[in-house]
């Protein structure tokens, strides 16, 4: 499957952005897709994940309840929906995919086959 990410830009502290990854293929319904991000001199990080059954949701504590992961499987896209931003937010923000993820692994980038190029998000102060 190919990954293609958009949709970041720049915004103030406080605002929103909506990251979308849309998926070729037709089996994307069958991946979990997790969003990663990497700010400069920093590794890439674990935020939000789905599973292919989209009830099932994961994130990391720094932007639970600020974050929504989703995805929708007819359009072959999955979705970050960022409220609340903050200036530590900003990021290169990557999609990824991977079959067979188990629930302890979703967290790892690792565990993903597929990346999408990346999304750049810049939260002003």
């Amino acid at each position: 499957v190919q990954l293609q990410a958009s949709g970041g830009g720049l915004v103030q502290a406080g605002g929103s952005l909506r990251l979308s990854c849309a998926a070729s293929g037709r089996t994307f319904g069958n991946y979990a897709m997790g969003w990663f991000r990497q700010a400069p001199g920093k590794e890439r990080e674990f935020v939000a994940a789905v599973r292919w059954s989209a009830g099932t949701t994961f994130y990391a504590d720094s932007v639970k309840g600020r974050f929504t992961v989703s995805r929708d499987n007819a359009r072959n896209t999955a979705y970050l929906q960022m409220n609340s931003l903050k200036p530590e937010d900003t990021g290169v923000y990557y999609c990824a995919g991977g079959l067979g993820i188990i629930l302890t692994m979703l967290r790892l980038p690792s565990s993903y086959g597929y990346w999408g190029q990346g999304t750049l998000v810049t939260v002003s102060s």
